[in-house]
């Protein structure tokens, strides 16, 4: 269903917020070093599914019946510089529409710029509010460009970094060059980031966090602590640490084969949380389990993940990941997916003279854990995902999308899925998504 009416006016609204950010970033930009930066984005993404078939429908499930759904986000990305390596962000946000049919039904949902919210109206967030303090550990460096919460300027090859504030966990951890990012790359959550990884987050994708990187050429460490919602994938945070928090520990290795970049992320993460049991929500009521009556405070989910990039050649580019997390406990932030793996090729226009083009094409297989698998069949329901029943069976989604940049900022993009099993079930689907997408970033 397209957004009613407001939605003129937001997107005009919107423009105007870009026509301005435009002539300031240019201004920015003219600069070697930077004192104050602004940038912005805009993002329209139009999913479309014809009906398929299913032999039942839970109320947390993919709807059968043919279905169109926009999301809209704009985003003001602005920076200043404090003192000597130290900095500070802010990106007031606003988002409206949702994903197909609210974002239920399928583990690895088809438009990462969609969570799962009930009111497609536009509503107001401010996503990220941070300071960053980089400590020099070499005299060495190189300059880096201005960008999206990036003042440019001289950045050593070996420092420290402090960040705290409200911030998308996600921004610092489990990064790939040819997979990241669903306002240009992919678009389903599972190949955006590791599916496994129940990533701290607000409904939104944000929470307050302290996060310390050792970074050098070769090799980076880093460190994050997180605030947990209050309960799964809620806005309101929960303050209290001592209880409920969030832990993340990534290792990457940076290296060169035959003169190609390439990189190797190992990641892991605890959470910490008011989270229900599976297996003891089923003893309690088998006919009805229901995770909220059997949340209990000191309960955990941990998981590990693998991501590795390799460029090519200088067009082509490969990603792979691979995650787990135990599966005992409910899911509290990201999505329902216990365990995944997915691959894929990306490819730029410089073969056919379109520089800032893009193809890229992936595929992500996902399952659940044996607890969470008797869960919903026995009729639970997760944030995410119930079906009121399942005949449980891998969940795989194949995507290939081409990215066109129409003219300076301005990019097009067409987008297929093809998803089997949806919600990890072999009696409804197959399904297919086109999308369209367009993005406008300064």
């Amino acid at each position: 269903m397209f957004i009613k009416k407001y939605t003129a006016k937001y997107i005009c609204a919107s423009v105007s917020i870009l026509i301005v950010s435009i002539t300031k970033a240019q201004q920015a930009d003219s600069l070697m070093k930077e004192k104050f930066s602004v940038h912005a984005q805009a993002t329209v993404i139009t999913q479309y599914k014809p009906a398929f078939n299913a032999k039942y429908t839970g109320e947390n499930s993919l709807v059968p019946t043919e279905e169109t759904r926009r999301s809209i986000t704009t985003t003001l990305f602005l920076g200043a510089k404090l003192w000597k390596g130290a900095s500070v962000f802010i990106n007031p946000e606003i988002a409206a529409g949702s994903g197909l049919s609210g974002s239920f039904g399928v583990g690895a949902s088809t438009n990462g710029e969609t969570y799962r919210v009930d009111n497609p109206a536009p509503s107001f967030e401010l996503a990220r509010l941070f300071i960053r303090q980089i400590i020099p550990l070499s005299n060495k460096g190189s300059f880096q460009d201005g960008d999206i919460n990036k003042l440019a300027g001289n950045m050593p090859n070996n420092y420290l970094s402090f960040t705290i504030g409200k911030i998308c966990v996600a921004d610092i951890f489990d990064a790939n060059k040819y997979s990241h990012d669903p306002r240009t790359q992919f678009m389903s959550w599972a190949l955006m980031s590791n599916g496994a990884w129940d990533f701290p987050a607000n409904t939104r994708g944000y929470t307050p966090s302290a996060v310390i990187e050792w970074v050098t050429p070769e090799n980076e460490l880093r460190y994050g602590f997180s605030l947990v919602p209050t309960q799964p994938n809620g806005m309101a945070m929960n303050w209290d640490i001592s209880k409920a928090a969030s832990h993340t520990l990534e290792y990457t290795h940076n290296y060169f084969i035959n003169g190609k970049r390439g990189a190797l992320r190992l990641v892991s993460y605890l959470t910490i949380a008011n989270m229900g049991n599976y297996k003891e929500t089923i003893a309690l009521n088998p006919a009805a389990p229901d995770l909220v009556s059997n949340e209990k405070y000191g309960r955990t989910k941990y998981g590990f993940g693998i991501n590795a990039e390799q460029e090519m050649n200088s067009y082509m580019g490969m990603f792979f990941r691979a995650s787990w997390n135990d599966g005992h406990n409910e899911t509290w932030a990201f999505t329902e997916i216990d365990h995944s793996i997915s691959a894929g090729l990306s490819v730029n226009g410089n073969k056919w003279k379109r520089n800032n083009d893009n193809i890229g094409i992936a595929a992500v297989v996902s399952g659940i854990s044996n607890d969470h698998k008797a869960f919903l069949q026995a009729g639970g329901k997760g944030f995410e995902l119930g079906d009121g029943a399942l005949n449980y069976g891998f969940e795989k989604l194949a995507e290939l999308y081409y990215s066109a940049e129409l003219i300076k900022n301005l990019y097009v993009s067409g987008a297929y899925q093809f998803l089997i099993n949806p919600g990890y079930n072999k009696d409804r689907g197959a399904v297919n998504v086109f999308s369209v997408r367009v993005h406008v970033a300064l």
